[in-house]
C-alpha cells in the first residue's frame, strides 16, 4: 500500500526542519542505548535508521505504509503492520523504539502491553510523544496528546521501571516556537466558534494539514535563517518534562 503525504509526516523539507531537528535527537538517544534485536514501531520516512542500524544485531522496522526512501541496510528488515496488536512472537527483542506514534493509537493500553509482551526480560522501550502542554493548538491527526503524569501512567500499566525526561530547546529554538505561535494565533482567531475542538478530528485532519503547511512555509519565507539554522544539538535531553516539547520515556521489562 502506498503512503499518505502529509505535513504530519516530518520531512527533510526546509519548513520542517524545527520538528525534523528535534526528532533526530530521540533516535541518536537510543542510539546510545540500545543493541542486539531491534523493533522499530512507526518508520515513518526512514531518517532514523542509518542511526539506530549500526548499533544492533538485527533492525526491524514497521509501518502502516512502507516507504521506498527507508534504506534497507544488511540488518534491516521492512514490514507493514498496523498496531496493535504487534505480529511478533513474545520475548522475541531486546529494544523496542516508538517516535511520535503513541499518539495516533486508539487502544494506547493495549499497544503498550503489546510492546511488553515482544521485550525480552530486561529489555527497554524508548518512546516519543509530543507534550500536550506545549502543543500550540489540536492536532486532529492525533487521536490524544499526554502531559508526562499521564504518559507515565499508562507505560506503568505495563513496565514497573519508568524513566521520564523530554527534549527541550535553546533561546534559538524558543524564538522559532514563539514565532510559531504568533502564526497559529493569526490562524485560529478565525475560529471563533472554538470548532478545532468541537468537530469530530477526521473532519478537520485536511484542513489543519493544509494551514500547517502554509504556516511552516510562511514562516520559512519571514526567517529563512532562524529556520534552517535550527541543528539537533540546539535541543536537549532534560528531566524538565513540563517545558518539553516531546517527552522522551525509557521503560524497562523486569
Amino acid at each position: 500500500m502506498a503512503r499518505i503525504t502529509t505535513a504530519e509526516r516530518v520531512s527533510r523539507e526546509a519548513s520542517d526542519n524545527f520538528v525534523f531537528q528535534r526528532s533526530l535527537l530521540a533516535y541518536h538517544y537510543a542510539a546510545e542505548i540500545i543493541s542486539g534485536d531491534v523493533l522499530e514501531i512507526g518508520t515513518g520516512t526512514g531518517y532514523g535508521v542509518e542511526i539506530i542500524a549500526p548499533q544492533c544485531d538485527k533492525f526491524v522496522t514497521v509501518d502502516k505504509f512502507l516507504d521506498p526512501s527507508v534504506a534497507l541496510l544488511p540488518n534491516v528488515e521492512q514490514l507493514q503492520m498496523s498496531v496493535p496488536p504487534i505480529a511478533f512472537k513474545d520475548e522475541s527483542f531486546d529494544y523496542v523504539v516508538s517516535f511520535q506514534v503513541i499518539e495516533h493509537i486508539k487502544n494506547d493500553v493495549e499497544f503498550v502491553r503489546e510492546v511488553a509482551r515482544v521485550l525480552r526480560p530486561g529489555g527497554k522501550f524508548i518512546v516519543s510523544t509530543p507534550n500536550a502542554p506545549m502543543s500550540l493548538t489540536r492536532n486532529p491527526w492525533h487521536i490524544r496528546e499526554y502531559n508526562a503524569e499521564e504518559l507515565k501512567n499508562l507505560i506503568s500499566t505495563s513496565f514497573k521501571s519508568v524513566t521520564a525526561a523530554g527534549v527541550v530547546g535553546n533561546e534559538k529554538v524558543m524564538d522559532y516556537y514563539e514565532k510559531n505561535r504568533e502564526g497559529v494565533k493569526r490562524i485560529t482567531r478565525f475560529d471563533i466558534l472554538d470548532l478545532q475542538h468541537r468537530l469530530p478530528r477526521q473532519l478537520l485532519q485536511i484542513p489543519y494539514d493544509i494551514l500547517n503547511r502554509i504556516n511552516r512555509r510562511r514562516l520559512l519565507k519571514k526567517n529563512t535563517e532562524l529556520t534552517t539554522s535550527i541543528q539537533m544539538t540546539d535541543y536537549s535531553v532534560s528531566n524538565n518534562t513540563e517545558q518539553s516539547f516531546d517527552l522522551l520515556f525509557v521503560a524497562e521489562k523486569l
